[in-house]
């Protein structure tokens, strides 16, 4: 694996992540607070290798270039944008769910949680469509 092989990590855990977010929210809604727990870890875990992966790859290969033109740069931007604040947001949000849950402070957990979980499906999911328009759709 070299250092161009993480662009490519990166959305294989972006995408993880978002599968094992559905996979934990639908284990909640049956009242399995246990593997929900499991998931969850799970995918907080992913999106922590995610980070140190990005990090990784972005400083050795530094920026990169979006190839594509009219239409398709201002979709680009807008949901890399969007992608971008967004995951800015998440990252004390989920820790903050986290510790909730772990700490057994299950009221407030699930308060933040509903705000939480919305925002790390769709940088979950924007995370994977923003590689594919960089690496594979828009590549020349």
């Amino acid at each position: 694996m070299s250092v161009n092989d993480l662009s490519t990590l990166n959305a294989i855990l972006n995408f993880t992540s978002f599968v094992l977010l559905v996979l934990g929210y639908r284990q909640i809604k049956k009242g399995n607070r246990q593997n929900h727990k499991r998931f969850m870890l799970s995918a907080a875990l992913c999106s922590v290798l995610f980070l140190a992966s990005y990090l990784t790859y972005h400083y050795f290969v530094g920026s990169v270039k979006f190839q594509g033109e009219g239409w398709s740069r201002l979709f680009y931007f807008s949901i890399l944008i969007s992608h971008t604040i967004l995951a800015v947001v998440l990252a004390p949000m989920a820790i903050i769910t986290l510790y909730r849950g772990l700490k057994g402070k299950f009221d407030l957990h699930k308060k933040l949680a509903k705000k939480t979980f919305p925002i790390w499906i769709y940088v979950s999911v924007t995370g994977v469509l923003v590689y594919l328009m960089l690496y594979h759709i828009f590549k020349s």
